[in-house]
């Protein structure tokens, strides 16, 4: 039988999460910091120089922060494949009747479900139940040094967005420019995002939109506020 290549928007899940998170958090947090120093009435060198150095340590923290987030998933995965390769040494004839019940449930006949379970088991005995009773798949496998690189790459690509407009813009329009930019930086991520995953694009732009829009609304106001008070 002759095979077809298809392509699934899960492929990209281990990855994808990883850049978008980066992205976004890159803008946002960015554009929150230049608008909320700028309100405070920082001089234009001072709010290039902060900028920069969110960005370092923003990558540092996202690469840190998603390697260790999925690296704590990949230790959980492997006691749970660890712990069911004994069990499949210790009882097999209960874990092909376990394997038999899970398809049972999901709608086979008893006597098919048994010989689906006898046939997966003989072929790949683990593989058969990390993917159908601990729902683990190489789609979804935690991946602790791809999340990290991804979201330390992403995230300096996302804040070298605002940062070009505020190493550009008048000191005058600094904070119109800064807002209106990272929105639209934003909604094309957005936008990318959604169409990458297979889902529909103006939820994915509003969305985002939207959250980064009132990021950098607070921080602004919060900027502002200690700026008049200073």
């Amino acid at each position: 039988m002759r095979s077809h290549a298809e392509h699934h928007h899960s492929d990209r899940i281990g990855w994808l999460r990883a850049a978008v998170l980066g992205a976004n958090d890159g803008i946002v947090s960015t554009a929150s910091l230049v608008l909320g120093v700028a309100a405070a009435g920082a001089d234009p060198r001072t709010i290039l120089l902060t900028s920069v150095s969110g960005l370092i340590a923003g990558a540092m923290s996202m690469a840190a922060g998603e390697f260790v987030s999925v690296h704590s998933q990949e230790d959980t995965e492997n006691a749970d494949l660890a712990r069911e390769r004994a069990e499949l040494k210790q009882d097999p004839a209960g874990e092909r009747r376990e394997l038999a019940g899970i398809y049972v449930g999901r709608g086979l006949d008893p006597p098919l479900a048994d010989r689906v379970a006898e046939k997966l088991m003989a072929h790949d005995a683990l593989g058969a139940h990390a993917r159908d009773e601990l729902g683990l798949s190489d789609a979804t496998a935690a991946r602790p040094t791809q999340a990290a690189l991804a979201s330390a790459a992403s995230f300096s690509v996302g804040a070298a967005l605002p940062i070009a407009v505020v190493a550009t813009a008048s000191s005058a329009h600094l904070i119109p420019w800064v807002a209106v930019s990272s929105l639209v930086f934003l909604a094309g991520l957005g936008a990318l995002s959604a169409q990458m995953g297979g889902a529909r694009v103006w939820n994915g732009t509003w969305r985002v939109a939207f959250w980064g829009a009132l990021a950098m609304a607070v921080t602004a106001g919060a900027g502002a506020l200690f700026g008049a008070v200073a």
